[in-house]
């Protein structure tokens, strides 16, 4: 079938095809190349960084742990939450909806759908 519509069309033509078959390549490779430039040298950063930041914490980090829900209950008593910042409140307020949001697909995943528990 191939042979058969290399046949009837003229040369220029095939020239033409020819052409733009090889800016397709070249539009490939670029970007290819663009995607080892930046996105694999970012993703080798993100693997470094989440080997460290994603590992659960060790038995000498749960005083630490500890200490920090300490403070956390603390500074809530003595309305310390209140002298914040406009870009620590803004920063506040997308870590909570992350946290709420990773939540609520847990429970979605949980419970097999979207609507209601299965009984």
């Amino acid at each position: 079938m191939l042979r058969f519509l290399l046949a009837i069309l003229s040369k220029t033509t095939k020239l033409i095809l020819l052409d733009s078959l090889l800016q397709e390549i070249m539009a490939l490779m670029r970007m290819a190349q663009a995607w080892e430039r930046f996105v694999l040298k970012d993703l080798t950063t993100f693997g470094k960084y989440a080997k460290v930041e994603l590992t659960p914490p060790g038995p000498g980090e749960i005083g630490q742990v500890v200490r920090g829900a300490g403070g956390l209950v603390k500074d809530a008593l003595t309305f310390k939450w209140a002298q914040a910042t406009m870009k620590e409140a803004a920063v506040n307020t997308i870590i909570v909806a992350e946290i709420a949001g990773w939540f609520f697909i847990g429970e979605c995943i949980g419970k097999g759908g979207l609507v209601g528990y299965q009984v």
